[in-house]
């Protein structure tokens, strides 16, 4: 699976499992939301496992970017927020920062 499709994957079951948390702290909902949301954080982690990187900390960091862009699609479709000029700049950069790292010429 191409590493685009693992982040976006492990984007989504990290907002989701996060917003379980929000869910039950913030929003009064059942303590039972912990449930699939810690599951939704397990596979998270398992997932970002799958990106084939040299070193973990350049594959999480790659991740950053695409994790900030699918939580403002979250905040958009899931929290029906429309994201402002800001956010849409924001994101912008933080895609152009994670394919520098993801994607930049490293010494062999």
């Amino acid at each position: 699976m191409p590493a685009l499709a693992i982040y976006i994957l492990a984007a989504l079951a990290e907002i989701a499992g996060c917003f379980a948390f929000w869910a039950w702290l913030r929003l009064g909902q059942s303590v039972l939301w912990l449930i699939p949301g810690v599951v939704s954080l397990a596979v998270f982690a398992y997932l970002l496992t799958l990106v084939d990187a040299a070193a973990a900390g350049r594959a999480y960091a790659a991740y950053g970017g695409i994790y900030i862009v699918m939580s403002l699609i979250w905040l958009w479709r899931a929290e029906g927020v429309a994201p402002d000029r800001w956010d849409l700049a924001g994101g912008a950069i933080c895609l152009v920062g994670a394919a520098v790292i993801l994607l930049g010429p490293r010494a062999a």
